[in-house]
């Protein structure tokens, strides 16, 4: 388990852009697959985006693909969600999750055993 803190949300106007970061402890992030989940007022947890423990394998839902990226740097236990071209419909709280295991697993958010608190992410139309 690592212990996750996001960072970098806010107010921003619909078309605009917001990198989100969530740095991480422990010496096992390296190992871990990372990932991006949001859940907006009155509806369920979703996955946005995850990212292998290499960076070599990203997935996304299909209504941020061409929008957001996912990235890491090993080196600093950071992973970035560069939000661009930010739309009404992308408001909720995002939160940074990981676990070591597949890719497709994180994507389904099966057995992560690490979340951040969120970070509040509000777009203006």
């Amino acid at each position: 388990q690592v212990l996750l803190v996001e960072s970098g949300g806010g107010l921003v106007q619909a078309g605009g852009s917001l990198r989100l970061s969530c740095a991480a402890s422990g010496r096992t992030f390296a190992s871990y697959t990372m990932a991006w989940f949001r859940q907006a007022p009155g509806k369920e947890r979703e996955f946005v985006a995850a990212i292998s423990w290499s960076g070599g394998g990203t997935d996304y839902r299909d209504s941020v693909k061409g929008r957001f990226t996912i990235s890491r740097d090993n080196a600093k236990n950071t992973v970035y969600l560069q939000m661009n071209s930010l739309k009404p419909e992308d408001t909720a709280v995002y939160y940074c999750a990981g676990r070591r295991g597949p890719l497709k697993v994180v994507v389904a958010g099966e057995g992560i055993d690490s979340w951040g608190q969120g970070a509040q992410v509000t777009v203006s139309s």
